[in-house]
């Protein structure tokens, strides 16, 4: 853990930093389960385009709905979807990776391989385009797409680690000492790659909220009445000369996120990684 001290808080600026940022609009998400300055769905035409105000904190768009109170709802879509996201290609990605490990070179390494760039070779707003024209733009859709991406991440990253620990002394202990791949892979691989686990799921949840963020910008993602930041960014396009703020506010939050995750993960990479700590101590 790190120190609490002057020198401590430079070290781990980058992990504090962007822990509050991102524990910020958590906060502000789990908060809109309960509570809202107004109604995200009230539609009030007399107060529309509202500049920032004692009422308005944010002001309001071109419905009269209360931007604060749709930033708020609008994180808890893009962290809801980037939670599940990740989560599906963490679930999924870190076994392929580990069974494509312990069978390096074989015809099943092979295809796990193959498959992986197979999905890499479409982005997120493409297979998102693709499940939406069977089942029907929704977040739900918009989880799978982005999380259909996330596998073959994790699942590289695992294998990557993974057949650098099978060379190791203590791996060729467990083998004599009779455990299986299987086996060894759950005991001893995996906790060994955890660290790298970890980072990647914090950078690849701030790219979750860019993909949610653009997938419901071209109408792919949460559809109305939920609020989304991307939503609201594509709504605001053709009102940016006399009403900046529609833009700038839901920019402002996509960006502060990404940024505050960016960070911590950073800020992870430096404690997790032995070399890194090293060299900053």
């Amino acid at each position: 853990m790190p120190n609490i001290s002057i020198r401590g808080f430079w070290i781990y600026r980058n992990l504090i930093f962007g822990f509050l940022l991102s524990l910020f609009f958590v906060l502000a998400a789990l908060l809109s389960y309960v509570w809202t300055p107004f109604d995200v769905t009230q539609i009030d035409i007399a107060n529309k385009l509202k500049t920032p105000d004692q009422i308005y904190w944010l002001g309001t768009d071109h419905f009269g709905r209360d931007i604060f109170s749709m930033i708020m709802v609008g994180a808890r879509t893009s962290i809801a979807v980037a939670i599940v996201a990740v989560g599906i290609g963490i679930i999924i990605g870190t076994p392929l990776g580990l069974l494509s490990a312990s069978k390096k070179g074989g015809w099943l390494d092979e295809l796990i391989m193959r498959g992986n760039d197979l999905v890499f070779a479409f982005p997120s707003l493409v297979i998102a385009i693709l499940i939406t024209a069977v089942f029907g733009a929704s977040a739900l859709n918009a989880i799978v797409a982005i999380g259909i991406f996330n596998i073959p991440v994790f699942a590289r990253i695992t294998r990557g680690a993974a057949l650098t620990i099978w060379e190791k002394e203590f791996i060729l202990a467990a083998k004599v000492a009779g455990k299986s791949t299987t086996r060894i892979s759950y005991e001893h691989i995996l906790p060994n790659v955890m660290n790298l686990l970890i980072v990647q799921g914090t950078i690849q949840f701030s790219l979750g909220i860019l993909a949610e963020a653009g997938l419901s910008y071209v109408g792919l993602g949460a559809q109305p009445p939920m609020p989304s930041w991307g939503r609201m960014l594509a709504d605001a396009q053709t009102m940016v000369s006399f009403a900046p703020h529609l833009a700038i506010i839901p920019g402002t939050a996509i960006i502060l996120t990404v940024l505050g995750l960016n960070l911590m993960g950073d800020g992870l990479r430096d404690i997790l990684d032995p070399k890194l700590r090293n060299s900053r101590s």
